[in-house]
């Protein structure tokens, strides 16, 4: 990997010095931190590393006097998307969409950010059928969330331009890929991981909507064996553990519903992988797994962080899975 120094008209200046450290933070923050010496940045200017989503505009510093280094910040392309608010329609309660991804993305984001995000003119060949996005979402959650639906994920990718040309982030959708089968992390690897297994978590969850006293709406929502979640009972006796979830913002049973779920997802048992892999290539929402052979656990978990990190040089990166703390 080449990580580059461009220019406020993002024009490549030179590669990136080896007294530059830099800690890229993906998935999470969407930031990074340089630390350089003294007068090697200035604000505006980008880190880019081309071919991957590795990219920053500059615009924090941060130094003292008597030192001859100084730390610079700034936002992730990612972060970007992150920081647009879809809003709904004029006169409409929602915003909503259909149709190829990019032609999606291109009503969406159009011409934002000074052009900052080029969208392929070619069709993506992912369908979204007709999405409504959450009220005031922003576009980042709002895509993934939209593209996870047809086992989709938001693509970035730091295309670097021809002789005299600016570089250009191309954002764009791709299918997931579920790479558990090639990269599988257990005993049999040198890679430590842990993977922890809670049967303690709420499994009923009775969710109270818009209304008074009896008129009030009820939904009662449980978890199943597989960890799925309906409206049929599941555990019962001590294996049952019941909480209330109080929304009477709710506008129908539908949304007090979907709300409900996604209330019990965060409150349910559930299993968790954690581990550092620094020897694979993956993208933010492809799916690896982790086995332990004694506990005959198994899970498949997409990667929702990745930390870059440069020092003299050398460059780590390190994978955080869904759950991971």
């Amino acid at each position: 990997m080449e990580f580059i120094i461009a220019n406020a008209k993002k024009m490549e200046m030179g590669n990136l010095p080896e007294s530059f450290s830099v800690d890229f933070d993906i998935g999470d923050t969407n930031d990074v931190e340089i630390t350089c010496p003294r007068g090697g940045l200035d604000f505006g200017m980008y880190l880019i590393c081309p071919g991957t989503e590795y990219g920053a505009l500059i615009e924090e510093s941060d130094s003292w006097t008597n030192s001859a280094t100084e730390a610079w910040r700034g936002n992730a392309f990612r972060k970007f998307l992150q920081q647009y608010i879809i809003e709904p329609t004029s006169g409409q309660d929602y915003r909503t969409v259909s149709g190829d991804a990019h032609d999606v993305f291109r009503k969406i984001i159009g011409n934002v950010y000074d052009g900052l995000f080029a969208i392929p003119e070619e069709k993506s060949g992912i369908d979204v059928g007709t999405y409504r996005f959450d009220r005031y979402t922003d576009a980042l959650s709002g895509f993934t969330k939209m593209l996870k639906r047809v086992n989709a994920r938001v693509n970035i990718e730091i295309k670097q331009g021809d002789a005299n040309e600016p570089f250009s982030v191309i954002l764009s959708a791709v299918p997931i890929q579920n790479l558990s089968s090639e990269i599988e992390y257990s005993q049999d690897s040198k890679i430590a991981i842990n993977m922890s297994e809670s049967r303690r978590g709420i499994n009923h969850l009775i969710c109270l909507g818009k209304g008074e006293l009896k008129n009030r709406q009820v939904v009662h929502l449980y978890v199943q064996l597989d960890g799925s979640i309906s409206q049929k009972k599941y555990y019962i006796g001590l294996a049952e553990r019941t909480a209330v979830y109080d929304y009477s913002n709710a506008e129908s049973i539908e949304d007090l519903t979907t709300k409900g779920e996604e209330q019990l997802a965060t409150l349910m048992g559930r299993k968790v992988m954690a581990m550092s892999v620094q020897d694979v290539d993956v993208q933010i929402g492809d799916i690896i797994g982790g086995r332990d052979y004694e506990k005959q656990i198994y899970m498949q978990k997409p990667v929702v962080q990745k930390i870059v990190k440069i020092e003299q040089g050398n460059l780590s990166i390190e994978y955080k899975v869904e759950g991971e703390e």
